[in-house]
């Protein structure tokens, strides 16, 4: 994990254990405050990722590819201001 900014974290998921990637990443976007961002360095397209945010946390988290591959993917999730919970989480975020 590096920090690039003081609102933007990098995470370099491919040194992490596949197992402990997705509670690592969850555990990093729920520690977000609205305007922050995680910036992940992948080594595949993290299409399934995309999909969980928008099917749990929709309208919380912006997706941005800053880059597609061949061989290393990194996207910018942003937490945005979000009023309410619309997922299931039992959260108050």
């Amino acid at each position: 994990m590096t920090l690039l900014d003081e609102q933007t974290i990098s995470l370099d998921v491919r040194t992490i254990p596949r197992p402990a990637r997705h509670p690592q990443i969850f555990g990093m976007l729920n520690s977000l405050q609205p305007g922050q961002a995680v910036t992940l360095i992948v080594d595949h397209d993290p299409v399934p990722l995309h999909y969980h945010l928008e099917t749990h946390f929709d309208g919380l988290f912006r997706w941005d590819y800053l880059e597609r591959g061949p061989e290393i993917w990194r996207v910018q999730i942003t937490r945005e201001k979000h009023e309410g919970c619309n997922c299931n989480c039992g959260g108050g975020h």
